[in-house]
């Protein structure tokens, strides 16, 4: 798979080759999606699991209305650059939009720790290490975002939404 390089045959350019190789890679598996938004099967959206505290947690229960759920991992730089805008949107549409964060791709405590430093609290967090809830909802980088209305029809957003996006997106799922 990798093609073996004689010592003293590497140059600079071909390291600045590699480097910005990897840059872009680590940009589409962190945020470098688009935030056009793709509909998901109807009747896709029921989930359970553990909360990054360890309570279970069950979607049908804790969802009164349209539910919005964010996609992220710890370690990731997008997710924390959006992290405030989500806690304010989040926190805004408290008791009218139901908001889950689903942190994937990292261990519990570092969830935990993630959501401390953010002031990402005032909503739940399930933890899915496993994969199993970003594979059923069609997530494969982070951040995301699944809008859910009223009527439990979805929708998917890979990429970052800043606050204005945001709250347009959850606005149109309070008029639909």
């Amino acid at each position: 798979m990798f093609a073996r390089i004689p010592h003293g045959s590497r140059s600079p350019r071909g390291a600045l080759a590699v480097l910005l190789a990897l840059a872009s890679l680590l940009l589409v598996s962190c945020g470098g999606g688009s935030s056009s938004g793709s509909a998901l099967p109807a009747g896709s959206t029921a989930f359970s699991g553990t909360t990054i505290e360890g309570a279970s947690f069950d979607n049908a229960e804790a969802a009164k209305g349209p539910e919005v759920l964010w996609f992220w991992a710890p370690w990731c730089t997008v997710c924390r650059a959006e992290s405030g805008d989500v806690a304010d949107v989040a926190a805004s549409f408290k008791g009218k939009v139901t908001f889950v964060g689903v942190p994937g791709r990292g261990k519990v405590p570092e969830m935990r720790q993630f959501v401390s430093e953010t002031g990402t609290g005032g909503f739940q967090h399930v933890s899915d290490a496993s994969g199993d809830l970003w594979k059923q909802f069609g997530v494969a980088s982070q951040p995301s975002f699944v809008f859910v209305d009223a009527a439990g029809h979805a929708t998917r957003v890979t990429g970052s939404l800043d606050a204005e996006q945001l709250t347009k997106r959850v606005s149109a799922l309070r008029a639909g």
